[in-house]
């Protein structure tokens, strides 16, 4: 079994991951932040922020992401997990 499948930081802000991480980030002043030039981004990193939070809107697209994200994606995880504990 592979474990690590390398995704694109395009698939990581996408399904809102990017939003649930900075909002645990932001409760420590810290936030991982994209740069972009036109539409490609040209660098990640972390950065330390006064900002605690997003607004409501932002939560909420967030929140309706993430949800869709797991509904899409649970019977790959729940499988993954069994795999990584199963003995061998």
């Amino acid at each position: 079994m592979d474990m690590v499948k390398r995704k694109t930081w395009e698939e990581f802000r996408d399904c809102k991951l990017l939003w649930w991480i900075n909002t645990i980030l932001h409760m420590f002043g810290w936030a991982i932040v994209f740069e972009y030039d036109n539409e490609k981004i040209i660098d990640v990193y972390p950065a330390r922020v006064k900002f605690r939070g997003f607004d409501d809107e932002s939560n909420t697209t967030g929140y309706k992401e993430v949800t869709k994200y797991l509904k899409n994606n649970i019977e790959d995880l729940y499988a993954e997990s069994l795999e990584l504990y199963v003995e061998t």
